[in-house]
């Protein structure tokens, strides 16, 4: 009863979604230990608990950044997002030309000091996410009108998706169709959308013959739709599944993690099913949908149209990626390099989506509040 009260008191919002980031949270912290140790012995002589503290160190400095996001009214951030995607463009571009370059990506910049790299596009797709969910709760009476309200929603789309294709065609791609999405529920017109849609294939085009990943990109499609070629990471990944079987190996007792690239990474869900079976990926996989399902009840259920799409355009972002990361690992997508959010070793895409999970949970609390005074 203590605890349940105390939960209560410190930990405001939908209690569902608390046990699903914590649920996540703690698998990620079981497979990356399990899936480092080859990094550790390639890059720390052996220390095999490097990754994993430092891995929890950024976990509790994530989760510590959601609790006091959850804290804060979440109409603040319809303000604070027009300055976000403005400080985000120059990031962007900086990236663009002079970021670090990580796996043959230039999608990074190392702050200066603490000598750690930031991805300026997971700023950019919370900003974005967030001035667009303002966007279209302050025009929605007038969501039809193409100059007033889809014209300036295009700029924004166009702009920031199409900057972040240069360095990055996968994230720039779902956030696009996580843009999509949430002006379907922000009612936009579909022929409005259909515009969009050209404008966004007619960007991509362009990233791809201009930015840093077009040949990477079509190798990796060129790869996935040949039916004679497996590329090496798809095979190890295959391996692992396969040998998982219904209930997998065993915590810590994978084979594939010292042979399949990034196992700690972007093929983290390969792992989760060699060591838990298929019952351990189905559950990782209805964590997200539950996740989604949550954050989507907002849309109904909160007094103000911005409250709404706020927390369903984040919980589509946070749940697409982590599917599409899934899809990869088990051959359905091509590869894209997308980690899974809340299990894949930490960084700046743990932080952020941290963040976005912490501002879905203060729209949450506008009809808690209301349930437990009705």
């Amino acid at each position: 009863m203590m605890v349940r009260s105390w939960a209560k008191r410190y930990l405001e919002g939908d209690s569902i979604i608390w046990l699903v980031v914590l649920s996540l949270s703690a698998i990620g912290v079981l497979v990356v230990y399990s899936t480092s140790s080859s990094l550790a012995y390639r890059e720390r002589g052996g220390d095999t608990e490097y990754y994993l503290f430092k891995h929890i160190i950024l976990l509790v400095l994530s989760l510590g950044a959601m609790w006091f996001v959850h804290k804060i009214n979440y109409q603040y951030f319809a303000r604070l997002s027009t300055f976000l995607l403005l400080l985000s463009i120059p990031l962007l571009l900086y990236t663009w030309k002079f970021g670090a370059t990580i796996n043959e990506a230039s999608r990074w910049i190392t702050l200066p000091v603490i000598n750690q790299t930031f991805q300026p596009s997971d700023l950019a797709k919370l900003a974005l996410i967030t001035h667009l969910a303002g966007m279209l709760s302050r025009r929605q009476q007038i969501v039809s009108n193409f100059t007033r309200t889809v014209l300036p929603v295009m700029l924004w789309c166009g702009t920031i998706c199409g900057i972040i294709a240069m360095t990055d065609i996968s994230s720039a791609a779902m956030l696009f169709f996580t843009c999509l999405l949430l002006m379907y529920i922000g009612r936009v017109p579909v022929k409005h959308l259909a515009m969009l849609v050209v404008v966004g294939g007619l960007l991509g085009y362009a990233a791809l013959s201009l930015g840093q990943r077009g040949e990477t990109a079509l190798s990796r499609v060129e790869s996935f739709m040949s039916e004679e070629q497996v590329t090496f990471q798809n095979q190890q990944a295959y391996i692992a599944i396969a040998t998982g079987g219904v209930s997998g190996k065993g915590m810590g007792k994978s084979e594939q993690r010292n042979i399949l690239p990034l196992s700690y990474a972007d093929f983290i869900y390969a792992i989760i099913i060699e060591e838990y079976g298929v019952i351990g990926g189905i559950g990782v996989i209805l964590l997200f949908l539950v996740l989604l399902f949550r954050g989507m009840r907002a849309v109904s259920r909160s007094e103000r149209a911005f409250g709404g799409l706020l927390s369903a355009g984040l919980s589509f972002a946070i749940a697409i990626q982590a599917m599409i990361n899934m899809a990869v690992a088990v051959g359905l997508v091509p590869v894209t390099g997308l980690p899974l959010p809340l299990v894949s070793m930490g960084g700046t895409s743990l932080l952020f989506t941290s963040i976005a999970i912490g501002i879905i949970l203060s729209t949450t609390k506008e009809f808690e509040y209301q349930k437990a005074t009705a």
